[in-house]
């Protein structure tokens, strides 16, 4: 099959089937949540401290949640992630059947931690999504593979190009956003130049490194952008697959938030419970992101077959609730880093 029929085919089943995790603005519901939860318990979670951040913000609550979520929603659509052509040397950020505005762009590929398997070529204790080594996939993820096969990652004036020694570098994705989300991992630019064999860096790394940069300089923009983690709770991006009921599910949630009170604060002060403190002396904390992923993994698996909606239900009251357990939690801890 050549590759105008390759795109396609992807193409139809893509605009059916799009790859990413919750909706952006679920993940800013989340975050939105959270802050509220921590506002009608106060004396059980360090909102004082949450509005000492907003006060030094010199913003409202309100406007400091707003702010927060809207970062969690930005992350994917950062233009960071370029795949160049093996034959072209063309860097792009979204296949060419992208163009849809609901296409996932390549960044989103940094945004899974596969609980399937164990470590990664990097050393991470889960990797990241890595077309050859998932157990669970569908036909976005080997059309996606099929279509970019020998594609390379971006790596700027690294060297590497198409046939001929073309090159049409965008960015250095490889220097800057790949060694970003390295965190204490190692790498070699060899790993990324097989699209069909990258081992991307889980999202616990990106995480980590926005959060990193929020403890060495407190912004809101910057602690927003680690909270895009809850899709640590998104069962596709921890069992790891672009397929599979992913979109489906995905609507699912945000038709239904309200309607089926994903967000119970019950459900969140339960939730809650299921994360172990963070140290409130150091920055790291993917630890408790880890948590996140473990959690989805056992419970939301089904999602991936069925869209049965009482399943469906089911597992959104148990994800939704640890989403903003989750970020209550990281919460509680920044604010002892703004005001200790």
């Amino acid at each position: 099959m050549n590759k105008l029929l390759i795109a396609a085919a992807v193409g139809a089943v893509l605009l059916s089937a799009q790859a990413n995790a919750f909706s952006q603005i679920t993940h800013k519901r989340i975050v939105i949540d959270a802050v509220n939860y921590m506002k009608n318990h106060p004396d059980s979670t360090n909102y004082s401290k949450l509005q000492a951040m907003a006060a030094a913000a010199g913003i409202s609550i309100d406007e400091l949640a707003e702010r927060l979520g809207q970062a969690a929603y930005d992350v994917d659509d950062f233009e960071d992630t370029f795949i160049c052509g093996a034959v072209t040397g063309d860097c792009v950020q979204a296949p060419v059947w992208g163009s849809a505005e609901s296409i996932v762009k390549y960044t989103s590929y940094w945004h899974f931690q596969n609980h399937t398997q164990g470590s990664d070529a990097h050393g991470n204790d889960f990797g990241g999504y890595n077309y050859a080594k998932l157990t669970v996939w569908g036909t976005v993820d080997t059309m996606a593979a099929t279509w970019l096969k020998g594609d390379h990652l971006d790596d700027g004036a690294g060297g590497q190009t198409g046939w001929f020694g073309a090159e049409d570098s965008e960015y250095n994705s490889y220097g800057v956003t790949e060694a970003h989300y390295r965190q204490g991992s190692s790498s070699s630019y060899s790993m990324y130049k097989d699209f069909e064999a990258m081992p991307f860096q889980p999202i616990d790394n990106l995480g980590q490194y926005w959060y990193q940069q929020f403890w060495v300089q407190p912004t809101v923009q910057s602690l927003g952008f680690v909270f895009h983690t809850t899709d640590l709770l998104q069962p596709h991006h921890v069992w790891t697959t672009s397929d599979l009921n992913h979109s489906s599910w995905e609507s699912w949630v945000r038709d239904y938030y309200d309607a089926e009170q994903l967000n119970d604060a019950n459900l969140v002060t339960a939730a809650l419970a299921d994360f172990s403190p963070l140290d409130p002396t150091s920055s790291e904390i993917r630890g408790l992101l880890t948590q996140g992923g473990t959690l989805a993994y056992a419970a939301g698996g089904q999602v991936l077959y069925s869209e049965d909606h009482a399943m469906r239900r089911d597992v959104g009251r148990q994800v939704i609730p640890h989403a903003i357990a989750m970020v209550v939690r990281l919460l509680n801890h920044a604010g002892n880093r703004v005001a200790p």
